[in-house]
């Protein structure tokens, strides 16, 4: 029987092109597993988006002379060209800055303000008398008061990932002059955080699935007291208040609007289907699981805040909205021991990789390295050994001697094996069994445990090719020879499967080259052995060994 499955990727600032910790951190694996969902038959939505009202674009809007719009306008189209070309198959991939956003976040804020879970309240914010105005979180950098980073900006500290309040930090200085701003009061709305703790402390207990530093920070913030957090922001770049209590230049925070972009996204992918209650079956049907996909910065964010919004919503035309199946949150991945950053400029941007470097290469080693329990660290030294070392030797090494040596000598189809001795059948076996273990690794967001499943079939399927040697038998015994290269073949068939969601653009021309005309999407989740004389297609291989001065030459380029 067939799952639902909601899939929420963290919404990239579009103040920058993408970069590998965005790329590793949430699309890569939310990709993964909506793939492997969709391969087994499953109804999946994934959905998205550029980040229109963040202010790291005003930053860089202002920094550069130019509109917020203009700079939007610029990174999304370079996000759609670096998702396309990385194969990260969206439903629907948006912007926070259309009409249908603004009326569903209007809407929500409008009845949590009603039901007394929005309040208005003064507040103590910074303020720049050099620049004569407030000072949202971003434009505001000091010291964390609980790591020490001298980092940390006025919304979150990307060191210890605790989120807070621009009026916490030490030593702290406006962004865009570096003058010392003062506190002044002002008038702003408030989401009632603190009434949904012990609410939350018992759902999230409750979650045995997720990942341990996920269960472990969010507990921690509600046991140290959840705070009620402002929703509003001096600013005018943003979703308008749907209230006049405020007055004018104020807008709703980014962190309010942009995770409920995931109910809006839905809502229009229902509305371009031109079925636009099709969004309630991902939202509001109990048996859909949904999964949320960010860095470890915005645990916050998903955990607590999105959830309490949710609650506090409620019913709506008499159901709730869901809450969240899972937040599978990844660690960071960093470049020369810091995380990556488009707002500092540091990062192996997505966009430069296109036409120097195979897609599947880059999801390979990102996959394989991927941050579930720790940090990683991107080294160009690393990227091309384990593509020469896995990638070209292992898998793609096995793929092409049985593809070549079977179209050379087997008339370009399946050989008959006549029957499987009990070694070959046990391989088959072991695939079969390994099909359903890496599907399992996939279900519950292990990515790279999954990875590695497959990648350890393919170390079983190259020993059993060298132990049967097939190109010695086909002088002695033509018979046994066509016996390993079918059953090597079969598990090939199996293996692509296995594959598939991390190099979904050489399984499929894997899956050509053993001659099927249909999309390796419609294969199924299951092995399925060949018959004997099948046409095969002529193979090519299908990675490329990388040269060791590219580590010289990467290192010089991302150190200029």
């Amino acid at each position: 029987m067939s799952e639902k499955i909601f899939i929420g990727v963290a919404w990239p600032y579009a103040n920058g092109p993408l970069h590998q910790g965005q790329m590793v951190g949430s699309f890569l694996p939310a990709d993964c597993l909506a793939r492997y969902h969709r391969q087994r038959g499953d109804r999946v939505l994934m959905v998205s988006g550029s980040d229109t009202f963040g202010t790291p674009v005003t930053v860089r809007a202002e920094q550069e002379g130019r509109s917020p719009q203009d700079v939007v306008d610029e990174f999304h189209q370079s996000f759609l060209k670096s998702l396309d070309w990385l194969g990260i198959t969206m439903d629907t991939y948006t912007t926070t800055g259309t009409d249908n956003h603004r009326e569903t976040i209007q809407a929500i804020f409008a009845k949590l303000l009603e039901n007394g879970d929005i309040f208005m309240k003064t507040m103590t914010l910074l303020y720049c008398p050099n620049d004569e105005r407030f000072l949202p979180d971003r434009y505001v950098e000091g010291t964390c008061p609980h790591c020490g980073s001298d980092r940390a900006r006025g919304d979150e500290c990307e060191s210890c990932s605790r989120a807070l309040d621009a009026l916490e930090l030490v030593d702290p200085g406006c962004k865009l002059c570096g003058a010392t701003p003062e506190p002044r009061e002002s008038d702003h709305f408030f989401l009632r955080l603190s009434a949904y703790g012990d609410r939350l402390r018992d759902w999230i207990s409750q979650q045995s699935h997720w990942r341990k530093h996920v269960v472990n920070f969010s507990l921690g913030i509600i046991n140290e007291g959840l705070k009620d957090r402002a929703i509003t922001r001096d600013l005018t770049w943003g979703v308008p208040v749907p209230s006049d209590e405020l007055g004018p230049g104020k807008s709703i925070y980014v962190w309010f609007e942009n995770v409920l972009g995931y109910l809006s996204a839905a809502k229009e992918w229902a509305q371009n289907r031109g079925e636009p209650e099709a969004w309630r079956e991902f939202w509001q049907d109990p048996a859909c699981r949904s999964y949320y996909f960010v860095g470890k910065d915005n645990i916050f964010f998903h955990a607590l805040s999105l959830p309490v919004t949710i609650m506090a919503y409620g019913n709506t035309d008499g159901q709730l909205l869901n809450l969240p199946h899972d937040v599978p949150a990844n660690h960071y991945s960093n470049v020369a021991g810091e995380k990556a950053s488009a707002s500092r400029n540091s990062a192996i941007w997505i966009n430069d990789l296109i036409g120097r470097y195979d897609p599947d290469a880059v999801r390979y080693y990102l996959c394989a390295t991927m941050p579930e329990t720790s940090d990683s660290d991107f080294t160009w030294r690393d990227f091309v050994a384990r593509n020469n070392n896995e990638l070209v030797a292992t898998w793609g090494n096995l793929v092409n001697r049985t593809l070549t040596m079977t179209h050379r000598n087997f008339d370009g189809a399946v050989p008959d094996p006549g029957e499987l001795d009990a070694r070959a059948e046990a391989l088959l076996a072991r695939v079969e069994a390994g099909l359903e273990e890496a599907g399992a690794q996939l279900d519950a967001c292990h990515f790279r445990a999954a990875l590695g499943t497959a990648m350890s079939l393919a170390q079983e399927a190259n020993k059993f090719l060298d132990e049967t040697a097939p190109w010695k038998a086909l002088k002695e015994d033509r018979a046994a020879a066509g016996r390993s290269l079918y059953t090597v073949l079969c598990a090939i068939n199996g293996l692509k499967i296995a594959f598939s969601p991390f190099l979904p653009f050489t399984c499929q021309r894997l899956h050509e080259y053993l001659g099927y005309s249909t999309p390796l999407t419609d294969a199924g989740w299951a092995l399925e052995r060949l018959d004997a004389g099948h046409a095969l297609v002529e193979p090519q291989p299908l990675y490329a060994k990388l040269e060791p001065d590219i580590v010289e030459n990467e290192e010089e380029r991302l150190a200029s």
